[in-house]
Parts: structure tokens; sequence; C-alpha cells
């Protein structure tokens, strides 16, 4: 599940669809900051309405379901204490229980930082969550509280104001004006031995690296191996799942067929696509082709469908059928709203303008083969799970219950086969630096001649829309620039499988990070600030970072475990239905095999356990590594026992199968 940071885990809840309000994103401006009066500067929450209470900075979310207030403390023994007094301040009847409070490493001139999470049960669809900054004596304490739904959409807004919140004289660390150091053997050793140490502490198996300077690959190879006991070293070459890093690959094709004339960004959908709709005739028209896979058009992350009800004869015209049942939950341009199932259509329609006769899924993966894989030298980069798993791979690895990282189930990751250009790509350390390589070279091949016109490889990066402070995501690539260097980057998430790739083209560099086990989610930024601080001299605090990574994940992970059944309460398995049905997701049955309870849906299985909810209801818990803490509300709906399963923007109810 994906942290925003500064609101507690997003699962989910209903939100009203909006249409959508403009025909071309809206313009990121650049706003003031603004006196928080506790000693701190913030930008604005973009969009939310703003008052003071009392000596109170509260900002309202436009659906009035969410509020995010800023006060100061001047006296508290600790973190926890002045988040407390805070809301004794805010709602003097504030009386929730504390799920966990952590104190990971101060940053932006913070003396110190106190990160406190709230309990909730699943049925309040709630977060609420206090963070406390402390420079000197004084608190600077954010408390958010609102609708888990209002929360999941306008995160990057939270992320964007909140990601500003320094002190008043603090001056920001930036490498603007520097030059990159030279990737020595020296500064290559620091890095891989960082990444060593994260591995160790982290627990990832395997670990594919690769670095990019002065116009050619100047280290690559692997760290670790490719499974547990008895597994092949990695290599260069060996395979990994780069999941979500496919988007940016599959918008290099749509910008070679810009350069063909075969489409336009700005034309709309239906123009290249007819068969192309969204849930409305009004929300079909408004969408252009540069709008696929933007994040920027309001559609909310709509994944269950494909993640619990995907076969291996699934379709790649399943996207289609989705998207045309889909409709916005933002304004368009309003925020960012990542949804997989535009990218997916995105690199399919693609492929059918280029092979118009072929099933679209096999016109694609023939138009990436000979447009992007084979002139880039990107030899072993396919979509061919068979291919990609023959030899020499990277097995998927995560925690289960017990807490200890062990193999994960490949089964699960055929879920996006049906849905691959939003995530289907299998690759190597070496081709994703072969990648890298052209981002650099603005799409020159190394013999002189374009696989892409620069004007059009650079329309993917522009910035459609914001997704924290100084931050901005275009097509199929984010940039970073909070550091006076614009970086692009993205990264890939499947089950076992965690990757980023990273160009700077101000300085020529690139990095590629492949990993085989869900931990290497952590090791991801922890590399891009080691990277930093290498290639700029930046300050020290990659160390510290990890550090932290490693006891605020153990910690974190003990309280996770609380609560749950590993084998699950006896009396609540067997009251549970063999045979459930969603509409959406499909069917779900639920079986035993000696003391093990198993659900089964269409994409995978997986053992289950239960816990007990603070409102008095129960939940199935999935206990398969990579699915571990997937909760579902056992519940009943009209006599029929029914399983919730809370998403994002979406409620999921299986509901008892009879006759």
């Amino acid at each position: 599940m994906k942290r925003l940071a500064f609101a507690s885990s997003v699962l989910l809840a209903a939100a009203s669809p909006l249409p959508l309000v403009a025909q071309e994103a809206a313009p990121q401006e650049q706003v003031e900051a603004i006196d928080t009066g506790t000693g701190a500067q913030m930008a604005p929450i973009p969009g939310w309405m703003r008052d003071a209470r009392d000596g109170i900075l509260v900002f309202t979310a436009p659906e009035g379901d969410a509020t995010a207030a800023v006060l100061g403390v001047d006296e508290a023994e600790n973190g926890e204490a002045a988040v407390a007094a805070a809301w004794a301040r805010l709602d003097p009847g504030f009386d929730r229980e504390v799920l966990i409070a952590q104190e990971p490493p101060a940053r932006d001139g913070w003396d110190q930082i106190t990160v406190v999470n709230y309990k909730t049960s699943p049925e309040e669809k709630l977060a609420v969550q206090g963070v406390a900054l402390r420079k000197g004596d004084t608190w600077t304490v954010v408390l958010i509280n609102g609708a888990l739904a209002t929360i999941a959409k306008r995160g990057a807004q939270i992320n964007q104001a909140f990601g500003s919140l320094r002190p008043t004289d603090y001056e920001r660390e930036s490498f603007a004006g520097r030059d990159a150091h030279q990737l020595t053997p020296e500064r290559i050793a620091e890095l891989t031995d960082y990444v060593t140490r994260a591995m160790e502490g982290l627990e990832i198996p395997g670990v594919g690296l690769a670095l990019v300077q002065d116009n050619r690959i100047v280290w690559e190879g692997g760290l670790g191996t490719t499974g547990s006991a008895g597994a092949q070293p990695v290599d260069e070459n060996t395979s990994f799942m780069v999941a979500s890093n496919t988007k940016g690959m599959a918008t290099l094709l749509l910008a070679t067929l810009v350069d063909d004339g075969k489409l336009g960004w700005d034309q709309k959908v239906t123009d290249v696509y007819p068969e192309f709709r969204l849930g409305s005739a009004e929300t079909t028209d408004s969408v252009r082709v540069e709008h696929l896979i933007c994040a920027c058009t309001g559609l909310p992350r709509k994944d269950m469908q494909w993640v619990m009800n995907t076969s291996r004869e699934t379709p790649a015209s399943d996207t289609f059928v989705q998207l045309a049942a889909t409709e916005p939950t933002s304004g368009f341009g309003e925020v960012f709203q990542y949804n997989n199932l535009m990218a997916s259509a995105a690199g399919y329609i693609g492929g059918h303008l280029l092979y118009p006769d072929m099933e679209i899924g096999a016109a694609f993966d023939r138009a990436m083969d000979e447009r992007i894989f084979e002139p880039l030298g990107m030899e072993r980069t396919t979509f061919d799970y068979a291919a990609a798993m023959d030899d020499n791979w990277a097995r998927p690895h995560a925690r289960g219950f017990s807490g200890e990282v062990q193999a994960a189930p490949m089964d699960w990751n055929y879920m996006v086969y049906p849905y691959r250009p939003a995530g289907g790509a299998w690759s190597t350390a070496h081709d994703m630096a072969l990648y890298a390589l052209n981002e650099l070279r603005e799409g020159t091949l190394e013999d002189g001649t374009d696989l892409v016109s620069a004007g059009n490889l650079l329309k993917r990066r522009e910035r459609y829309v914001a997704t924290g402070e100084d931050s901005w995501y275009g097509m199929g690539l984010m940039e970073s620039a909070n550091l006076g260097k614009s970086i692009y980057m993205h990264g890939g998430s499947l089950i076992g499988f965690k990757s980023n790739f990273w160009f700077i083209p101000e300085d020529g560099v690139a990095a590629v990070l492949l990993t085989n086990s869900d931990t290497g989610q952590g090791l991801l930024g922890l590399f891009q600030r080691k990277l930093l601080e290498v290639l700029y001299d930046g300050n020290k605090e990659a160390e510290e970072s990890l550090a932290a990574a490693v006891s605020l994940g153990a910690e974190a992970r003990e309280k996770a475990r609380e609560g749950i059944v590993e084998k699950g309460d006896p009396e609540t398995l067997a009251a549970l239905a063999s045979r459930y049905v969603s509409p959406e997701l499909g069917p779900l049955s639920i079986s035993r095999e000696d003391d093990t309870y198993y659900a089964t849906l269409t994409s995978g299985k997986s053992a289950i356990g239960t816990k007990a909810n603070d409102d008095g209801t129960d939940s199935i818990i999935m206990m398969t590594p990579g699915f571990f803490g997937f909760p579902f509300v056992i519940g009943e709906q009209d006599g029929r026992r029914t399983l919730k399963l809370l998403d994002a923007q979406h409620e999921y109810v299986f509901v008892e199968e009879t006759g």
C-alpha cells in the first residue's frame, strides 16, 4: 500500500464523480509561502479553503470532509505530547488511541520530527494523523483528519504544501550550479558498498545496478542473488519485472508515431481510436492523446479489478471495457491521480495505429520490439514471460506474517499482462541503462541516427500536474527539482519487484536500480539520496536514513501484526460462506487444506488469517507474501454473507453466492 508523506496509509472509500472541467490541464503556478504563525512557512494547499481560528491555521478540502490544521505548541515533553496538546486545542473532544508514534530523521531545518498515526476502524474510512516538528523549544504541529477517499485523491496537494513546511530562517540545500563529480572507481565503490549494506538491512536478495555518465555506461552488474538457497548471482543481464517503468517506454513509442504523423499529442483520442470510451460522452470527448498517461485527467486508481479479477486468458481489450465504466473523481488538471488503465490504453492505441489488423496486445508487443527495444539494443527486454524466465531471472520476494523475507508467488504477477503497457515489461540493468542513455541523448542513437525527434521525446517531460513540492508528473516520467537540479525518474512496483531509474540531463548522469523484493521499495529513495551525495557533495543523510528505515520498519511491522491471528479464529472462519462473487472483482472462494484456510480469486490464491476490528467487525487477512495484511471486512447484506474490500476511492462487495 502506498503511504502519503502527511497522511496515514491510504486504502479507500467511494467519492462522487465530477465532470472534467477543462480541455487542458491547469498550468502549474508557483505560489508564495505563507506564515503559519509558528515560526515556520509553507505553501498553502492548492484549492483548499483556508482560515485562521484562534491562532490555528485550518485548511479544508473542497469536498468539506477533510481538514489539515497547523498550530504551534510552545512547551511539550516530546513530539507525541506536542501532538496531543495540539489536538486538545483544535478539538477538545478528540480521544483516539495512538496506533504508532515514530521519529524519522529530522530534515529541512527541523531539530526533531515525530509522526503519530491513530487507530481507525475499517468502516470509518478515515485518515487521522499528527506530525510534530520541533525547532528549538517550539513545536509546529500538523493535524490531518478526514475521509480516506479525499486524502487519497488529494494526497499530492497535501504533500505539495506540507513538503514545503520549514522554519522561516532555513536555507534549503541546493545543488544548482554544481558540476557532477566523475563516477570514479572510488565513488562507484561508495555507491555499491552502500547498496550492499542496504540490502542486508532491508533483506533484499538481489539488485541489478547500472550507472551512466559521459555518454556511456560506466558501471553495470549485480549484487546478491536471484533468489534464496542455491540461486545464481545477479548480473547486468538478469531479468527483473520493471513494472511501471514500462509507461515511459510506451510514451516513447507514441513519440515516434507523432514524428511519423500518425497521431498528434493534442488529437482527441477518439479521432485515432474511435472505440475509446470513458464513463460519459463529455468525459470521452475531453481526452487528448497526451492526457492518456499524464495522471492529470481526474481518473482515480482503479487497480483492484485487474489485481483481483485477471486470468491468463483475459484479453488486452479488457483495458477499454474497464475504462468505459470509469469516471473522474476530480477536475481535469486539478490533482495528480495515477491510473494504470489509461496508460495501458495509450500503449495499445499506439500499437494499433501501426498494425491495425493484429490483436491489440500482439500489435503493441511487435511495435515495441521494432520501434523501441531493437533500435536501442535492449535485447533482453520483453513482454514474453516465458522468455524472460527461461534462464537468468530474479525471483520475487516479500514479507509475510512472520516478518521474514521469503519467496513470493510469481502467479499473481500475471495479472498485469493484459494491461502490460502500464507495467508488464521485463528488463535488465544493462538494457535499462541503454534506455536511460536514449533519454540523455534526446533520442539520438549511438550511430548518430534518430530514434525519435528531440522535441517529441522532451514532450514526455512536460509538467502536467504537481505531485509534491517542486515535483511533477509528465507522460510516464516524473521530475523533481527541489534540490536545484531537474532529476527525471520513474519507478515500478509489482509483487516482489521494485525498481527505479533516474537521469539528470544537465550533467549527463543516469542510474538504474532493480530489486527482487518488496523490501526494495525502501532502497529506492535511499539510493537516490546517496547518489546525489556522491555526485554533488550533498549533506550526509543517506546513512542515517538507512539506519532509520531498518529500525522504524521493524517497529511498524511488529505493530501491523498486532491482532492478526495467523491461522485465523476458527469460529470466524467456520462462519464464512464457501463462495462469494463481486460484480467488478469476480468470484472469491474459501477453502480449507489441513489447518489452513485459503481465499482464491481469479488472479491467484492466498492463505488467510483473521483480525477483530475495533468497531466490532472482523476481517479476513491475506497472509501470502506480497499481499500480507490485505483485509476483507466480514459482513451481511440482505440476509447474505459478504466480504468487503476498500480501495482508494472504491468499495467492492463480494456477496455470498447461493443456489
